[in-house]
């Protein structure tokens, strides 16, 4: 079984450019476009879809993306122009925190205030 979370849009462009060229996902259906009201994604294991049809979802979804290396992994996005500007109050968006429960932690929320929260487990 495989559960893939709907992100709801304001902009499929902006979106696709956000989740293809920083956070590495890749379209799954060749021929997907920014001009499509529902693309899939894929990076590895995880996979989400982008939707613009206010019907789907609402605006402000959160998932969680289990990940090995959480420190290299946030650096790579930094490096691709991850801007942490704005979530100043926010030290979990502002890079990798061990929380209290055990796991260490990032977040990257994107426009539409959708959040994946990276993390990796003890261990």
């Amino acid at each position: 079984m495989k559960m893939v979370p709907i992100f709801r849009c304001r902009n499929m462009k902006e979106a696709l450019s956000f989740y293809t060229g920083i956070l590495d996902f890749e379209m799954n259906e060749p021929g997907a476009s920014a001009d499509d009201w529902v693309v899939a994604l894929s990076n590895g294991e995880a996979s989400l879809m982008l939707t613009i049809l206010e019907g789907d979802q609402k605006i402000g979804i959160a998932a969680n993306v289990l990940v090995e290396d959480i420190d290299s992994l946030f650096e790579k996005y930094i490096s691709r122009g991850l801007d942490t500007s704005g979530k100043e109050g926010s030290p979990v968006h502002q890079g990798p925190i061990d929380q209290s429960w055990g796991t260490r932690e990032f977040y990257v929320t994107d426009a539409d205030g959708n959040t994946l929260r990276f993390v990796q487990l003890p261990g």
